[in-house]
């Protein structure tokens, strides 16, 4: 397994089969063009086989910490080490970018989830409550 990088809108879209909805190279573009967002694809003999992506926050009283965005491991590669490997390497460029801490939102009952990120050294940090707003179509 490789894990590093995406820098281009090219190696976004070719891990189209990890998202939950089919890409835009125009948001591919956006992304990788904005200050502090990151994404790491883990390569399995050349296949993007999952990606965990991260998003710096900064505070003016907390300074930066890393947010886990979204964590995606292709089925057949499940199970086999390569969440934690992605979730241990966005920790790492976390630490170099100068950042606090890290945290992640996981609903309770998504124990593949708990797990993969427990055994990249997560704590539980205790109750959540996530509220949304909808603005309507994302184009």
């Amino acid at each position: 397994m490789n894990i590093r990088p995406a820098t281009t809108t090219a190696e976004l879209l070719a891990a189209a089969h990890l998202y939950d909805a089919e890409p835009r190279p125009e948001w591919a573009a956006r992304f990788l063009a904005a200050d502090g967002h990151l994404m790491l694809i883990a390569y399995v003999d050349g296949v993007p086989a999952g990606f965990v992506s991260g998003i710096e926050m900064l505070h003016p009283d907390k300074g930066t910490e890393m947010c886990l965005y979204e964590l995606s491991v292709d089925g057949p590669y499940r199970r086999r080490g390569v969440g934690r490997a992605l979730t241990e390497a966005l920790a790492a460029e976390a630490r170099e970018r100068g950042c606090y801490g890290m945290w992640v939102g996981v609903e309770r009952d998504n124990e593949a989830a708990l797990a993969t990120y427990r055994s990249a050294g997560a704590a539980d940090d205790g109750g959540f409550a996530m509220l949304t707003w909808e603005f309507g179509d994302a184009s």
